[in-house]
């Protein structure tokens, strides 16, 4: 291994300043739990970390009348400790708290899991769901875009040279909505997600679907939104008749791989009755709220 350099920058510009000087060799580090595996597993040779839990704005949750503001660095027992954020957005809590064991929640951070980029990470699908936001801060200053165009392919991202992410942005959730997150895992848990199905809905004051929002995890090589599923849903109650054609629409949505957890054909078929497992439990909690 080459020689490893360690930073800590206490403001965005000198973590910018960082990247940029390094280049390709250069890592964020936040809570680590993906990047030193990677790193022990000599399936990377970085040059140069940088950590950004110096910096304040990537250590802050903050609530304003439209947005969740949740930075890069912090970790899923934070974000489940959370209150506000629990009530407002339960399934991408539990999609969050899904991530490792206890121990590495105290770690681990929602920022590291979408930059990772795996295909089945948990908290993706729901955040995709949630037509969450990411922060991004670069030598070009700040740009945001859809979580769902942060993952270009299994462990790569569109990040331009010199850019982190630095915070997460959910919307305020309106009355009448609710979201879910479940995933099929060969063992009860801590385990990587077969098939991994985020939703979010709200219901019109007459129990019709108002909006929706479904996408899937571990079934292409980035997680992805199912498109067909707002148009199913929208103006509809939840009858059979809908989650059936909504559980064909996931089934379409999915382009899986075979390997050791689960067969394409297999992955397929969950697919679409994760989505509407997910989907019943986001309704009854828009019904709730």
């Amino acid at each position: 291994m080459t020689d490893l350099r360690y930073e800590s920058p206490e403001s965005i510009e000198a973590a910018v300043a960082l990247l940029a000087e390094e280049g390709p060799s250069a890592k964020i580090f936040a809570g680590g739990t993906d990047l030193l595996v990677q790193i022990r597993e000599d399936l990377i040779e970085p040059g140069l970390l940088v950590d950004i839990k110096k910096i304040t704005e990537t250590r802050q949750i903050t609530i304003d009348s439209e947005y969740i503001h949740i930075g890069a660095a912090v970790t899923g027992a934070e974000l489940g400790e959370h209150d506000q954020i629990s009530a407002m957005w339960p399934g991408v809590v539990e999609a969050v708290e899904l991530i490792g064991s206890m121990q590495v929640q105290g770690r681990a951070t929602v920022g590291g899991n979408l930059c990772n980029a795996s295909p089945a990470a948990d908290s993706v699908p729901a955040l995709i769901a949630a037509d969450a936001v990411v922060v991004i801060a670069g030598p070009d200053g700040m740009r945001e875009i859809p979580v769902q165009d942060i993952p270009t392919a299994p462990g790569q991202t569109s990040l331009k040279p010199g850019e982190f992410v630095l915070s997460i942005k959910l919307p305020v959730r309106p009355e009448r909505a609710g979201d879910a997150y479940l995933r099929f895992i060969p063992r009860t848990e801590m385990d990587i997600a077969v098939v991994g199905a985020g939703v979010s809905i709200t219901l019109n004051p007459d129990g019709t679907c108002a909006s929706a929002r479904l996408a899937l995890g571990a079934v292409s090589a980035t997680a992805r939104l199912v498109e067909a599923a707002s148009g199913i849903l929208v103006g509809k109650k939840l009858t059979d008749d809908v989650l059936e054609a909504l559980a064909g629409a996931a089934r379409d949505a999915c382009s899986p791989i075979d390997d050791k957890r689960g067969t394409i054909e297999f992955r397929t078929k969950v697919a679409g009755v994760m989505a509407c497992r997910a989907t019943k439990i986001a309704w009854e909690r828009a019904e709730k709220n």
